[in-house]
């Protein structure tokens, strides 16, 4: 039978040949080091969790909650908005929590977009980004992902090129594959780029917490005026260490987040009512675990790119974000991507993302994930070392042929 429609327009999954490599090595009993998800593996603050337990059973918290967050938990998103950034928002207009900013996206995609609206779309970029706006029957137009000068003569040059004119463009900084970093200064032309040219700006901030070198990014919406045409998506996920939790917020201009917050008011009835007050705990409460979870990657950070360039592969130190954007080993130039993350798999226990996920200009690249700890960390350079050393052919494989499914 034909594939429904919105099916359709989604690319093969390209994950799936790793996703298989692995769970045949895991079903055959190997040992393996997956780096391939941005799936934390700290542990969430205890007072946020003891917060959660205080209010789980407590008179109407079972009750369907607020599509748009609990006021409090709004104010308490207000508040950092204006601790970290020095940005005031009206947490009863220009706040909306959404299941994680994945969802986010997703649905502000459907809000905002009418069938065969442009969107301008970094590549490479985390898949949410193009494919919320494919569902939505949106046309994504492809620009660099790099945050310099260049950028803005290829969103010019999308400018001119697209019919209809294009509605909205994206920014992920720190970035998700790449973990490039954008200035304050950048996002001031950014933002005078989309107001002369009358499209906004969705900015995906998942990442303010994560940076290694002393600077903390910017959000966008410092910029003077800057509110008028964006949004800006965060999450708890990597601040807190609370993935599982889908706990994120869009924030910014009124009119986007009046539109989200109609749209969600059909599909959900929010998170759990104890999982915002927990989340609203994480945000008001002690901070100290944000600087212990960001020294905790740095070391990973340090150790990775110590002992894989020990082992004879290179990997650029990223500025900030949880990921290693690792351009392929010298010899594996031309097995591409996706092939080399599966040989990793299959024959040193080690799982990495293909950089051709996120887009075709990740080609030639792999996205670490530092979301081991240093010895194990360590332990996949020793694997990898050997990978290299010995080749594709000569190597044994984690798990034996014959034992394969």
């Amino acid at each position: 039978m034909e594939e429904f429609y919105r099916i359709r327009r989604l690319p093969p999954y390209v994950f799936e040949q790793v996703n298989r490599a692995k769970a045949a090595a895991r079903n055959a009993g190997a040992d393996i080091i997956d780096m391939g998800m941005g799936n934390p593996d700290l542990p969430t603050p205890p007072h946020v969790i003891e917060k959660l337990k205080e209010t789980l059973g407590k008179p109407r918290t079972d009750r369907y909650s607020a599509s748009k967050g609990i006021a409090g938990l709004r104010r308490a998103q207000a508040a950092y908005y204006e601790r970290r950034f020095g940005v005031k928002l009206n947490p009863e207009t220009q706040i909306v929590a959404t299941l994680g900013s994945k969802e986010g996206f997703a649905n502000v995609a459907q809000a905002i977009t009418a069938p065969g609206d442009v969107v301008l779309v970094p590549n490479p970029s985390y898949p949410i980004h193009a494919f919320g706006f494919l569902m939505a029957g949106g046309v994504v137009r492809s620009v660099p992902a790099e945050p310099t000068p260049e950028l803005f003569g290829a969103l010019e040059r999308a400018i001119i090129h697209s019919i209809p004119k294009p509605i909205a463009m994206i920014a992920c900084y720190p970035s998700n594959p790449t973990a490039y970093v954008a200035s304050l200064d950048f996002y001031k032309d950014l933002v005078a780029f989309a107001k002369k040219h009358e499209i906004f700006i969705l900015s995906d901030l998942a990442y303010a917490e994560l940076y290694f070198d002393g600077v903390p990014p910017p959000s966008v919406l410092q910029v003077p005026g800057a509110m008028d045409v964006t949004v800006e998506f965060t999450s708890m996920s990597k601040t807190f260490s609370m993935a599982g939790w889908r706990m994120g917020f869009a924030v910014g201009n009124e009119r986007i987040i009046a539109a989200l917050t109609r749209v969600k008011s059909y599909l959900d009835y929010g998170a759990f009512t104890p999982v915002q007050v927990a989340a609203t705990a994480a945000l008001n409460g002690p901070q100290d675990c944000i600087k212990e979870m960001r020294d905790t990657y740095r070391k990973r950070r340090e150790a990775l790119v110590e002992s894989f360039g020990r082992a004879g592969w290179d990997i650029p130190p990223p500025a900030a974000s949880m990921f290693a954007w690792a351009p392929l080993p010298e010899k594996f130039k031309d097995v591409g991507s996706m092939q080399f993350a599966t040989l990793m798999v299959e024959k040193c226990g080690v799982v990495v993302s293909p950089g051709v996920a996120f887009g075709e200009h990740g080609e030639g690249f792999v996205r670490i994930a530092m979301v081991e700890n240093e010895q194990r960390i360590r332990q996949a350079a020793r694997n990898i070392r050997r990978f290299l050393e010995t080749g594709v052919d000569s190597l044994h494989n984690v798990v034996p042929l014959a034992n394969r499914r």
